[in-house]
């Protein structure tokens, strides 16, 4: 008698791969909301260099479009503005919590300028 071999994943595998891919699926879908909201702070803090002359202006500026695009982790007054060499630059930083379960959560740090 022929004796084959049996190939595949076994029930086990197959369950420990979908629970990895359910949770990788369950954090993906937390972090994206924060990673656009990241983009639209670029784009105000890039539309606020480009529009405002004074700190108060570019403040004024940023609010006026994080209240567009709904952004709620950083304000006007959370910006560093600065002039490099003629020019107004927007810089900002902020943390994220996501919480994953029990006393883990994971910590995105968001950076960037105009």
């Amino acid at each position: 008698m022929m004796k084959h071999k049996q190939r595949g994943i076994s029930l086990i595998g197959l369950v420990i791969v979908g629970a990895a891919l359910a949770f990788l699926g369950v954090v993906g879908a937390q972090v994206l909301p924060t990673a656009l909201e990241y983009q639209a702070i670029i784009k105000a803090a890039k539309k606020a260099a480009a529009e405002g002359t004074t700190v108060p202006e570019v403040r004024a500026v940023f609010d006026r479009a994080a209240a567009i695009d709904d952004i709620s982790s950083i304000g006007g007054k959370d910006l560093e503005i600065t002039k490099e060499s003629d020019k107004v630059v927007v810089s900002f930083s902020y943390q994220r919590e996501i919480h994953l379960g029990g006393p883990a959560y994971l910590l995105l740090k968001y950076r960037g300028r105009s």
